[in-house]
């Protein structure tokens, strides 16, 4: 039947070279062909003819992830799911529906413009959500409301079964549900381990009756945003370790699940000497009772010992772009902060980076010895990259309020993160900029092996911002193995899962979950 088939995209078109790249420009694929499909069934046809070939196939939605899971040579086939970017309420599953291909301000958009309502994704406008919500999914409402995950419904995934038939199956949260396993996995196990996703659908756990605003978050209609920063030239190391040491121990005291602060997200970005400033962007539900009172409180812990006055964010931080309008806290409308955190991303508007990430889960405050390592690296002065930074992201509040083992992300007791990453344009600075990142990282977490192993202190990786280091031995020296680090106790279920639904491997990258 006419028009049924999915557009395909060979090196011979003028268009494959802008397909075969995502967000991180260090990884270019050579793939056969790269599909375009429109439908599900499409995608379903096109798995079924990789398969029969015996060629390898992958996904992307958004592109952003930063290895070379996607865009690797031995894929044959890329499936880019961009078309497939629908947002709406599905009155027979009574729940809205979020296809794989939709990007996450396009989702906000549409959500809260319609109904009222939002998901308390990420803060990255183009991130897609397919592999955002497959690994978790955190942003900054996360500590009001959890993670995306935890309002995740049902998903529509496209399998290959232990005959190697193509099959498109809906699991669901519902306990009676037999393909309940395959929607638990993607509440966390990430992308690309066990079919492709199609769409997903969200509905409140806790929410009742049919009326669609009823059935997810309602954002703040308000939100106190500031961005300040600190002059490199007036941080001492004294003032510094105060800076970071008042963060953790802020976050420690503050992030339970009913805490008064859990509309609070605030982002240190301690960028490296070379750039001049280190910044916080925070982000206050402005209708919590005495907001404003809060918000100054917060700030007065933040800044501590800290006996230089912040001023205007001035320099471009991590992939924020400068915002020195926001140096005295303001009231904007929930959509259009968030239409201004999403978009003022030099990252995201710049598509000639090359990029590399690392992350870690705080269960407590950063240790002395972190701290300095932090100061250490942020201040050598054999690199001067504006963009190196590492980023403490607020966690904990209602994501803790859910079990480990609930959905398949195991992190529910950590308070912050950290998020460590720089970006360039030359090839040729590859070597040295990685050398520094993993130096970087490597001192900060030497006594457990050059990684942030699960202990009293730091627990494990964010699968979201994968890192192939973490597979290779002399560079993680733990002994905890990458998926423990990614998955905890919930690893041997995926695993379970990907043996039910994936038997063959025929979904799999350099970190996918392992058969059995």
């Amino acid at each position: 039947m006419a028009g049924t088939k999915a557009a395909v995209v060979t090196p011979a078109d003028a268009r494959y070279p802008d397909l075969v790249r995502g967000l991180n420009q260090r990884w270019v694929g050579r793939p056969d062909e790269v599909v375009l499909p429109t439908t599900t069934a499409q995608v379903a046809d096109a798995v079924r003819e990789a398969v029969r070939a015996g060629r390898r196939i992958t996904a992307v939605s958004g592109g952003h992830c930063f290895e070379d899971f996607a865009f690797n040579p031995e894929v044959r086939v890329v499936v880019n799911l961009a078309a497939l970017n629908r947002v709406y309420f599905d009155h027979e599953r009574g729940a809205f529906a979020v296809e794989a291909g939709a990007r996450l301000l396009d989702v906000y958009e549409k959500l809260y413009r319609f109904w009222g309502v939002t998901l308390p994704a990420g803060v990255c406008y183009t991130v897609g959500a397919g592999g955002h919500v497959a690994g978790g999914g955190f942003g900054f409402l996360s500590r009001r409301f959890g993670l995306v995950v935890d309002h995740l419904h049902a998903v529509e995934v496209v399998v290959v079964d232990g005959r190697g038939q193509v099959r498109t199956v809906v699991a669901t949260r519902e306990e009676d549900d037999p393909n309940r396993d395959l929607w638990w996995a993607h509440t966390g196990g990430g992308g690309g381990n066990f079919g492709i996703v199609t769409r997903y659908w969200f509905r409140s756990p806790d929410a009742t009756g049919t009326a669609p605003e009823a059935l997810l978050p309602v954002p703040p209609p308000e939100v106190f945003v500031v961005a300040l920063s600190w002059s490199w030239q007036d941080l001492t190391e004294e003032r510094f370790t105060a800076l970071v040491r008042n963060y953790g121990e802020w976050h420690a005291a503050n992030s339970a699940p009913d805490s008064p602060y859990a509309g609070l997200f605030a982002m240190l970005i301690l960028g490296h000497r070379s750039n001049g400033e280190v910044s916080l962007i925070c982000q206050l539900d402005a209708t919590t009772p005495d907001a404003r009172r809060l918000l100054d409180d917060f700030l007065a812990e933040l800044t501590r010992g800290v006996d230089v006055a912040a001023g205007p964010m001035t320099a471009r931080q991590g992939e924020f772009n400068p915002m020195p309008e926001l140096a005295a806290p303001r009231t904007l409308p929930w959509l259009q902060a968030t239409r201004l955190f999403g978009t003022t991303d030099g990252m995201l508007n710049d598509p000639s980076l090359r990029i590399d990430y690392k992350s870690a889960y705080m269960r407590r405050p950063l240790p002395p010895h972190h701290i300095a390592a932090l100061y250490k690296h942020l201040t050598r002065t054999d690199i001067a990259n504006p963009s190196a930074a590492v980023q403490l992201h607020s966690f904990g509040g209602r994501i803790n309020a859910v079990d480990r083992t609930a959905t398949a992300s195991a992190h529910r007791d950590s308070c912050f993160k950290l998020i460590y990453f720089l970006q360039w344009t030359d090839e040729s600075d590859d070597a040295a900029s990685i050398a520094w990142l993993r130096e970087f990282y490597e001192e900060v977490y030497a006594d457990t092996g050059g990684v942030p192993v699960s202990d009293d202190t730091t627990d494990g990786c964010y699968v979201n911002y994968p890192d192939i280091d973490l597979g290779d031995p002399a560079r993680n020296r733990s002994g905890v193995p990458w998926h423990d680090l990614y998955y905890a106790e919930n690893y041997p279920r995926l695993q379970r899962v990907k043996a039910e639904w994936d038997p063959h491997d025929v979904f799999r990258h350099g970190q996918s979950v392992r058969l059995p």
